[in-house]
């Protein structure tokens, strides 16, 4: 146990706001437990105190650069410093207040356990691909200066009995040393639903698993999945989450928003944002992204620096060939070009009405 000179210096100089000095003890505290053979404690304490370092004043707040996951965890997760913020993100406007609430617990952690709360830490998104899911992991972690680890899933399921299980295991241990914000992308090859009729023994493993440490404490860190298709997952795997939240393609607002964005340093005066925003129905905020960038890559080429509508209606027409393409069974956003330059979006198909969390 610490001595009684080190928590007087401890608390002295946590009063006296000298963080340097109070990191420096809490490091030496984890030491000292480390070499009694203390080793969870010592590793918690590493977590919590570099968690809660402060950045040196005057200089640009930024992530603690850790070094890359080595050996069996450097095959299964994959780190970057995420640069993105909650602003970059275009949601609707209740998906927006909930993640700044998560970003605001997680900065204020301490007042939370000081009266026996936590932030929430469990997140599981939910929707269409292109939707903006795997970026809202990417705004969270920059948000809140944490490097984001993605979990590489091709790396972790295996054919060999116990094998996925166990690497399971050695990301969750790192999940609570290690402070980060952790992304299952497509979380659905890890919690299927056991009524499934293609199920096996071990697939039911894998998820008794994966749920049993989804109850441990994560520590620090947040815990961020993504499913495209909700329906397949097995429902004690929401029960797991603090909070579920919907993301859906853009309505015809979010259309325009993401567009203008796309397109800031052209000249948009001759652009149609109406005829834009029903045009582009039925398309994700990527596929928008990508459409816009493609109409501005050719006008760039054709020495052009204003935008025009035809040129973007035309971007967006390529853009659904592509998803047609590689649709194989061709049900999927049917609405032929001409079609949505007509605006008739009353051909499409009836989406849910955006921007509703929900919590389990």
């Amino acid at each position: 146990m610490a001595s009684a000179q080190q928590l007087i210096g401890l608390v002295k100089s946590h009063a006296e706001g000298d963080e340097a000095r109070f990191f420096d003890l809490a490091m030496q505290l984890a030491a000292a437990e480390d070499q009694k053979g203390h080793v969870r404690l010592a590793e918690q304490l590493r977590a919590w105190a570099d968690a809660g370092k402060a950045p040196e004043a005057g200089s640009k707040s930024q992530p603690t650069l850790l070094a890359a996951p080595r050996g069996e965890l450097g095959e299964l997760v994959g780190a970057s410093y995420p640069a993105t913020r909650l602003s970059s993100l275009i949601l609707p406007a209740p998906l927006h207040d909930e993640l700044r609430h998560l970003v605001v617990e997680s900065r204020h952690r301490e007042r939370l356990e000081a009266r026996g709360l936590h932030p929430r830490r469990r997140v599981l998104l939910s929707g269409p691909p292109g939707t903006g899911k795997t970026m809202t992991a990417s705004a969270l972690a920059g948000e809140i200066k944490y490097p984001m680890f993605t979990v590489l899933l091709h790396g972790l399921i295996t054919k060999y009995f116990g094998e996925t299980a166990s690497k399971l295991r050695t990301i969750f241990d790192a999940i609570r040393t290690t402070r980060g914000v952790y992304l299952f992308d497509e979380i659905d090859a890890l919690a299927g639903a056991r009524t499934r009729g293609d199920d096996v023994g071990e697939a039911r493993r894998v998820l008794n698993s994966f749920l049993q440490f989804l109850e441990e404490d994560p520590g620090p860190s947040i815990i961020v999945a993504t499913t495209n298709v909700p329906e397949l997952l097995d429902s004690a795997i929401l029960r797991r989450f603090d909070l579920v939240l919907r993301y859906e393609l853009p309505d015809q607002d979010a259309i325009v928003e993401t567009v203008q964005r796309r397109l800031g340093g052209f000249q948009t005066t001759r652009v149609s944002w109406a005829q834009i925003a029903k045009a582009g129905v039925g398309l994700s905020t990527a596929d928008l992204v990508r459409a816009t960038e493609d109409a501005a890559r050719r006008a760039v080429l054709s020495g052009k620096e204003a935008i025009s509508t035809p040129v973007l209606l035309d971007a967006f027409d390529r853009r659904r060939t592509l998803q047609l393409i590689g649709n194989t069974d061709g049900s999927a956003r049917q609405t032929s070009p001409a079609r949505a330059r007509r605006g008739r979006s009353e051909k499409l198909p009836a989406r849910p009405r955006a921007g509703r969390p929900a919590t389990e």
